[in-house]
């Protein structure tokens, strides 16, 4: 069975850090695209970043781009979101998710497209 399970979440005041990982099981690791997406009360689900842990290729949403880091451990099969000089727009649920495209479907915000999904963990910036 697939299964991702996220974890790292937490309350931070505005330009902390947090860590969130994704352990994945259930499947070949390297068949799939892992994407971090996020909602907040009352918005759209949004993609965030995303990883082709086959050939390394990321993805970051603009929102993003030069405070977060997405890595992979392939060999524990599990991804990594660094969130760095976070700020309180950037609170919400995380979800991590699978997609057999190159990113694809997390770059165009098609999150009902995605194969299979973790629970989320939450994320909370204070100012």
């Amino acid at each position: 069975e697939v299964q991702l399970v996220e974890s790292g979440g937490g309350l931070v005041q505005a330009g902390g850090s947090l860590r969130l990982s994704c352990a994945a099981s259930g499947f070949s690791f390297d068949d799939y695209a892992i994407g971090w997406f996020r909602q907040a009360p009352g918005k759209e689900r949004e993609g965030v970043s995303c990883i082709s842990t086959s050939d390394g290729y990321t993805y970051y949403a603009d929102s993003v781009k030069g405070r977060f880091t997405i890595s992979s451990d392939n060999a524990n099969n599990t991804v990594y979101l660094q969130m760095n000089s976070l700020m309180p727009e950037d609170t919400g649920v995380y979800y991590c998710a699978t997609e057999v495209h190159q990113c694809i479907l997390v770059r165009g915000n098609y999150y009902y497209g995605m194969n299979s999904w973790g629970k989320g963990t939450l994320v909370t910036v204070s100012s």
